[in-house]
């Protein structure tokens, strides 16, 4: 069978049944968000909102986004205009795969929260991720994993690693005086 992007396949979601992800960490400031307001506002929806459907809620849970979502949930005027359809174009992939293309499709064009990410990682080490998958799929270097892993929680992360016996510490010798 032949790949066909999903971007080939939109449809129009009631606003309601749209749902944000709980591991999203990327963030935008104010005046970009007012920015994406008047693009929306002048130019209309030019890019689907990217979702997961969550059949057993009857859902669309968002991949990648959030913000262009916001602005129709936050600005009646876009509601109204778009009569309350969003845009979106289905994948459909397993959490961690989700997870990734979150953060693929954020680190192409923006910055995140160093926090959230570090969450991302835990929680991909947590769903059996190595840090060569999560550098491969999330675009990451070692070191910063290493860097995000030290922030989530350093000994709950390194309980599998083998570290090796470079020294001992000596018994200090009591003192004779």
């Amino acid at each position: 069978m032949e790949y066909k992007s999903p971007v080939y396949n939109v449809i129009a979601v009631p606003l309601e049944k749209v749902k944000p992800n709980t591991y999203n960490p990327n963030t935008v400031a104010p005046p970009e968000m007012k920015l994406l307001y008047e693009s929306i506002k002048e130019d209309g929806y030019t890019m689907p909102v990217v979702c997961y459907y969550a059949r057993s809620q009857d859902v669309y849970v968002i991949v990648d986004g959030f913000h262009r979502y916001r602005v129709m949930k936050e600005h009646p005027d876009i509601y109204e205009r778009e009569k309350g359809l969003l845009p979106v174009s289905v994948i459909d992939k397993p959490l961690d795969q989700r997870m990734a293309s979150t953060i693929r499709h954020n680190r192409a064009r923006g910055s995140h929260d160093v926090d959230l990410m570090s969450n991302i990682v835990r929680e991909l080490h947590e769903l059996g991720r190595s840090d060569a998958w999560i550098s491969r799929h999330l675009g990451m270097e070692k070191d910063e994993i290493l860097r995000l892993k030290q922030i989530t929680g350093l000994a709950a992360l390194f309980k599998d690693v083998q570290f090796g016996k470079a020294w001992q510490p000596e018994e200090d010798e009591e003192d004779p005086a």
